[in-house]
């Protein structure tokens, strides 16, 4: 028998996102664990997927991605951000954040090269770091806040630090970044060569009139920046893997150098819909506002309840602190809240190394009205 070479990634099972899904299936239970939303997208837009579809746009696109998604792209960033990029040479299309993340790191970090990240944190920042050999630095935020202690991340830093990964919105927190937190991390890159990878996959999911403040809004990270967003949260079609990376030329250069044989390039058809979908900056202008009705329904509905509901700045999940209905762990209590209760979450110590417990999970809200009444009945029973 052939003896089978040891693991790249040997401490990486099944993600937790997976395994929720899984026992929320087998339980009958309403999945408001893995972040994907249960109602149809705009029908227009699907309707432009296939009117490319039958036009006969089903063959490969540019490696770089279509231009006139890429000029819709660079276009919303300037209006949001005041950041100019060009749409040819610094926008690149992606089968997915995810997929554009894995690039960056691919692309920039090498054996013991040190990457700072910030938990609780993505899964997929930690593995893609450590699968091409670099070191992960980390800085735990904390219940309830969240807050970043900027000089502790100043000690994380060294002459190996290549890169900072951002998240913000974060998941699963809903924390983001404010002026604050910007100019400290100024202070920490100036006059080093390190490079910040900034995951914005929610920046058009910021509640209570706050604003998001991108990495690209200020030159000095810009030029060092690669930020990566993803339609799937903009447009509610998680499963059609589509984002961007829009990174300055020098760095797109090099991005694309691995982007072309990793996917070498992104979804025709789907890919014209989104650009002319973009045409009318409606479609993502009014992505607040919408959840937003859905986190305040969400969070009246377990008002009442032993629960306590931690801040929700952004993106569609709400953390709940359970440590006045019980005592287990995070994971035994979300398996029990699935299995007893029939409402799936994640639990907060899937986004930490250490396995951080401080009794808190999250529950996404991005659902049909009906959904979210029948898990704020189940929840209310608690």
């Amino acid at each position: 028998m052939i003896q089978l070479p040891l693991s790249k990634l040997s401490n990486v099972g099944t993600t937790i996102f997976s395994q929720m899904t899984q026992l929320a299936n087998e339980n009958e239970a309403i999945n408001l664990s893995q972040g994907f939303p249960d109602f149809m997208p705009d029908s227009e837009l699907m309707d432009l997927v296939d009117h490319f579809i039958k036009k006969g746009f089903n063959q490969y696109a540019p490696m770089g991605g279509m231009i006139g998604l890429k000029e819709e792209i660079a276009r919303k960033i300037e209006n949001s951000h005041q950041a100019i990029y060009n749409p040819d040479s610094e926008i690149t299309i992606t089968a997915g954040g995810t997929q554009a993340i894995f690039t960056a790191i691919a692309t920039f970090v090498k054996k013991d090269d040190e990457v700072i990240i910030f938990e609780p944190a993505y899964d997929c920042y930690e593995p893609t770091v450590e699968l091409f050999g670099g070191i992960v630095k980390r800085f735990e935020m904390k219940a309830p806040d969240y807050e970043i202690d900027w000089n502790a991340v100043k000690n994380l830093v060294s002459a190996q630090t290549k890169m900072i990964i951002l998240n913000n919105p974060n998941n699963p927190s809903g924390k983001i970044l404010k002026e604050n937190d910007i100019q400290e991390l100024i202070k920490i890159v100036e006059k080093t060569s390190i490079l910040i990878l900034s995951d914005e996959v929610y920046e058009n999911i910021i509640f209570d009139g706050k604003q998001h403040i991108s990495i690209c809004k200020y030159p000095e990270l810009k030029d060092r920046s690669l930020l990566v967003a993803s339609f799937g949260k903009l447009f509610h079609v998680t499963g059609w893997k589509v984002g961007y990376c829009a990174a300055p030329k020098m760095l797109t250069d090099e991005f694309r150098k691995i982007h072309q044989f990793n996917v070498f390039s992104v979804n025709t058809p789907i890919q014209l819909a989104l650009g002319e979908y973009m045409k009318n900056d409606d479609h993502y202008n009014s992505l607040s506002q919408f959840f937003q009705e859905k986190r305040d329904f969400l969070r009246k509905g377990l008002a009442n309840t032993s629960f306590e509901l931690l801040d929700c700045e952004g993106t569609y999940f709400q953390a709940l602190k359970y440590d006045k209905i019980s005592d287990k762990n995070d994971f035994e209590f979300a398996s029990e809240l699935t299995v007893n209760h029939k409402v799936a979450s994640v639990p907060f110590s899937s986004f930490y190394k250490n396995k951080l417990n401080e009794n808190v999970i999250r529950l996404c809200f991005a659902k049909k009205q009906e959904t979210l009444e029948r898990a704020i009945e189940n929840l209310s029973k608690l």
